[in-house]
């Protein structure tokens, strides 16, 4: 029987099979194809410089057995990197650099002894100067089912969360995307999936990242012109946790770049975890392909937690702390903080700080010095100013564009918006709020209040800005 390129290296793959955990050999040597067998060298084609790195890193020993195996003493392996485009296109790729510069990325040989040490690992969460290849979670393991209490206003996104945690990848709950207001949990109940994931399938690579920091490593990728390496490690992650995915907004590189590694994802079978503080039918400035593979999945929302469910988290807390506390002073904390679990437990925390330093025993007028001093300064202070900073940040706008004379529809709105809370929150005159937004006068201000109060009964959409601005700026 002759002896080709393709029959040396199915025996090494048969070889490799046996002594490597399947999903190692499926990420890893799968997408291997040999192309030449000269004398006792063989070329193998990888898909990328990343790609044949981490081979080198991890599998060098491996490969160097299966192939003296088959070749004898004397193997050569030579790789062969397919600078292709690794969204999927089978065409050459070429990367947009500067005119003066335009090359088209050609196919490129390294003969590598098995003796010697790799280069760096292209991995954007190593720091330079710093050779570390394993690719750590950034998951917090303090953050777990545990401790994230059931209720009726997070049971949908918890239990979607256990089913996606049991079997990632392989529920129609993918992407799952959590959203909700701030300190409602999105980021615990994301790490509490992965971390379960980790538990469950040691074997599979789990990575939560905010959508902030992946945003960074883009740019720097681009700058260093590796933006292949970077999509080609974000595309071998079996579960991807992207933490407030609303921070994309505007970023159309950043999009464009997490739309191919989505797609590439979700393709293979591999878990999308997506947190937001809006549903995908609220983010603006998102491109419709990405909003509309958002909705694929499920969005589940996290909303304020009921008073049973705030005594709950409470008495959780201080079990947790070894701290105990009597019923009517939880459920009087629990009663007068509504808004997130972050400030309920903050408030508990402080609570048993002043107990502690003080010395001096936790009783119900304790609880209302610390409930009414908490609740004090955790308030916003509601100035026109502010309110005009919380419009604009909702709608992914600066305030000097919500301020400018344009007459484009979103913008108006956003504006009017802004001049109808000023009128509710502030004791501003008409004429002050118009003046503070925009330089308008007192009639485009009544006219404003008028137009917000008439929307807010007829589209449905815009009485959904109203209330969650309401939410955002109540005291």
């Amino acid at each position: 029987m002759e002896i080709t390129a393709q029959s040396v290296w199915s025996n090494c793959l048969a070889f490799i099979k046996d002594n490597i955990q399947p999903q190692a050999y499926k990420t890893w040597f799968e997408p291997i194809d040999a192309v030449k067998l000269s004398g006792n060298a063989l070329s193998i084609q990888v898909p990328s410089k990343f790609f044949y790195e981490w081979l080198e890193e991890h599998y060098v020993k491996i490969l160097k057995v299966s192939l003296t195996k088959e070749l004898g003493a004397e193997a050569k392996l030579v790789y062969v990197i397919k600078m292709e485009n690794t969204y999927g296109n089978k065409q050459p790729f070429t990367e947009k650099i500067p005119s003066a510069n335009r090359s088209a990325l050609k196919s490129q040989d390294v003969d590598v002894p098995f003796n010697n040490k790799s280069p760096e690992l292209r991995n954007p969460f190593i720091i330079p100067g710093i050779r570390n290849v394993k690719i750590e979670s950034q998951l917090n393991p303090s953050y777990s089912f545990e401790n994230f209490l059931e209720g009726d206003s997070n049971r949908l996104a918890r239990n979607a969360g256990i089913a996606v945690a049991n079997k990632p990848g392989g529920t129609s709950f993918n992407p799952l995307l959590i959203f909700g207001g701030v300190g409602l949990g999105k980021t615990h109940l994301a790490h509490a999936i992965g971390v379960d994931i980790k538990d469950k399938y040691p074997e599979k690579t789990v990575l939560y990242i905010s959508a902030e920091k992946f945003t960074q490593q883009y740019i720097d990728s681009v700058k260093k012109n590796n933006r292949n390496d970077f999509i080609h490690f974000y595309q071998i992650i079996d579960v991807l946790i992207i933490d407030d995915v609303q921070f994309l907004s505007g970023k159309t590189g950043t999009q464009d770049v997490f739309f191919h590694i989505f797609n590439h994802l979700h393709q293979n079978g591999k878990q999308v975890i997506l947190t937001s503080d809006k549903a995908p039918v609220d983010m603006q400035d998102i491109e419709q392909r990405l909003l509309s593979r958002f909705k694929w999945g499920l969005s589940a929302e996290l909303q304020t937690p009921d008073f049973e469910t705030r005594v709950s988290i409470l008495k959780n807390k201080l079990y947790r702390d070894g701290v105990e506390m009597q019923d009517d002073i939880i459920e009087y904390v629990a009663k007068h903080i509504k808004t997130n679990v972050r400030e309920l437990e903050g408030a508990i925390i402080s609570l048993i700080a002043q107990s502690s330093f003080n010395k001096k025993e936790i009783t119900i007028n304790l609880a209302k010095d610390i409930v009414e001093k908490f609740v004090k300064n955790t308030k916003r202070e509601v100035s026109i100013d502010y309110i005009q900073k919380v419009v604009s940040d909702y709608f992914q706008m600066d305030v000097n564009t919500l301020q400018s004379k344009t007459r484009k529809r979103h913008i108006v709105q956003a504006r009017q918006l802004a001049m109808f809370f000023a009128k509710k929150y502030t004791k501003a005159s008409l004429a002050s709020i118009g003046s503070q937004i925009g330089q308008r006068d007192h009639a485009t201000v009544l006219h404003a209040c008028k137009t917000v109060d008439n929307l807010s009964s007829t589209d449905k959409q815009f009485r959904k800005y109203v209330e969650d601005l309401s939410k955002k700026l109540a005291l």
